[in-house]
């Protein structure tokens, strides 16, 4: 069309605009991971709607298309009439707590224009890791003198989850009572304790099952082994086995009279035992075995005349 000389040529601006429910131009979402440990986490196919985008322009000038920046986790469903965020594979809260994702609507214009949102995912913590014992086994030395309230060891677990999820308590497993009686554990610490005085030459060694649980109750377990070590708290016991009462006083010197047990209830070094008579007898010890001693005699006998 010419106008006074002038030429007046049409123009067609595409103007493509991505309707969001928030003013910032981003999508926030947020949702758990499975929560039963073991299993899948996040169920795939789940679908997260997207608001569509809409575009001012119609035909080939709209919205033709939409891209989603390449990640491991998220494709998109589109169809004519929505676009949907689709999970397509497990998420694991303890391996990527937060992804951004830029998603982009296309016209068919030429040249093309585009409208671009972030999507915000937030995993949620779900309760599917148990807590882990930073040992299978403990060991413990506990001398025999301990005195009560002595923190024997302390055990110690884990839990990669967060919260109440990863809140652990420790406690006892199935054990006796007698033993249960004899320690406490701290739920919080993990301190284990002694609660009554122990003797080595009663039980020289105890085991424990303890527990850790999370604030909604997945349990792991660990075993204690408690040795019990020897101090010497006992006396030696002098046992007459037997004796030939009375002596006739013309036995030959060296005639075997009695034999003396000594026991020492004590173990190792401490229960290693000498064994010795007074000095101007015509006696003396002999050793046999196993702290046997044989009783003899050392010179004539002679009976004083009363």
């Amino acid at each position: 069309m010419a106008i006074a000389g002038f030429t007046l040529r049409s123009c067609a601006v595409a103007l493509l605009l991505l309707y969001l429910h928030c003013a910032s131009g981003d999508i926030n979402y947020s949702f758990p991971e499975e929560t039963r440990p073991g299993s899948v986490i996040g169920n795939i196919g789940a679908r997260f709607p997207i608001e569509e985008a809409h575009d001012a322009d119609i035909g080939k000038y709209s919205v033709q298309t939409y891209n989603l920046q390449r990640n491991d986790n998220f494709i998109l469903g589109v169809d004519t009439n929505s676009v949907e965020l689709v999970l397509n594979k497990e998420l694991d809260r303890e391996n990527l707590r937060e992804i951004s994702l830029l998603l982009t609507a296309l016209d068919g214009g030429s040249p093309q224009r585009s409208g671009t949102v972030v999507i915000h995912i937030t995993v949620l913590d779900a309760n599917d890791n148990v807590p882990v014992f930073s040992q299978a086994v403990y060991k413990a030395s506990l001398p025999e003198n301990s005195p009560l309230g002595t923190v024997v060891l302390t055990v110690s677990a884990t839990d990669a989850d967060e919260g109440l999820n990863g809140d652990v308590t420790y406690d006892f497993g199935r054990i006796s009572e007698d033993v249960k009686s004899m320690f406490s554990i701290d739920q919080k610490t993990g301190d284990l304790k002694l609660c009554t005085a122990v003797d080595f030459e009663i039980a020289s060694s105890f085991e424990l099952r303890v527990t850790a649980k999370d604030g909604l109750g997945l349990t792991s377990y660990a075993k204690i082994i408690i040795d019990v070590t020897d101090i010497n708290d006992n006396a030696p016991v002098i046992y007459l086995k037997s004796l030939s009462n009375p002596i006739p006083e013309n036995v030959s010197p060296g005639t075997e009279v009695g034999i003396i047990n000594v026991q020492d209830r004590d173990s190792e070094n401490n229960r290693q035992v000498r064994c010795s008579i007074q000095q101007n007898v015509p006696f003396k010890l002999v050793p046999s075995i196993k702290n046997y001693y044989s009783l003899v005699t050392t010179g004539q006998l002679d009976r004083p005349v009363s």
